[in-house]
């Protein structure tokens, strides 16, 4: 087996444990998990991309940052739907990470279905949490988040599992119409990462 799918396959405890271990060991994820810690977001997660990219870099022995361009924070805040309240949120995590190499977009999970329908073209129910947003991504593998708890515990979520992380497997999730999504950053990825498989979206059978 290539060394990059060391991981693939492997129970859901060892699994679990090699991405913390991964996430721990990056300073930059750890800076931007203790930050929004201490700011006090509610139901805060660092999600996606920058976590996958970064497991995909260390197995095959790329930089940390290569193919990552933002670093994405959500948070759910029912209390105030406005714009407006975000974007506080929004300016004062910008003052708090300025000094980082990569931006940190912070979204109000809240709100997407403010937007969603508009931009995307397909129905959206409100949220009731960050991590049931993961349950809706375009692709199972983007649905990953972590959250440095006040004990200093790192919480995991991933509603598919961390397989499809290790096996280098891009899998779609159709439970929105949002095949050009899937389609659109498994090419992307690919380009960075030629070690992927992108599953095609009508071939998700049972997955």
């Amino acid at each position: 087996m290539d060394d990059h799918l060391r991981y693939s396959g492997r129970g859901e405890a060892e699994q679990r444990a090699a991405l913390e271990a991964i996430i721990r060991s990056s300073p930059l994820l750890m800076e931007v998990l203790d930050g929004i810690r201490q700011d006090g977001l509610p139901d805060p997660l660092l999600v996606a991309g920058a976590i996958y990219n970064l497991v995909w870099n260390r197995l095959t022995g790329r930089p940390d940052r290569t193919g990552i361009n933002d670093i994405d924070v959500v948070y759910f805040d029912g209390s105030d739907l406005s714009y407006e309240a975000e974007d506080r949120v929004i300016q004062r995590l910008d003052r708090r990470f300025a000094g980082l190499p990569l931006p940190v977009q912070v979204r109000n999970q809240a709100r997407v279905h403010l937007w969603f329908p508009q931009k995307f073209g397909v129905p959206f129910t409100p949220l009731v949490s960050s991590a049931e947003m993961l349950g809706r991504y375009a692709s199972k593998t983007h649905a990953v988040g972590a959250r440095l708890e006040a004990d200093g515990r790192l919480t995991l979520v991933a509603p598919f599992g961390l397989d499809d992380i290790f096996s280098f497997r891009i899998v779609p999730n159709p439970v929105l119409m949002n095949k050009p999504a899937h389609e659109a950053k498994g090419a992307r990825a690919k380009s960075v990462w030629p070690e992927l498989t992108v599953v095609p979206w009508e071939d998700d059978g049972s997955r």
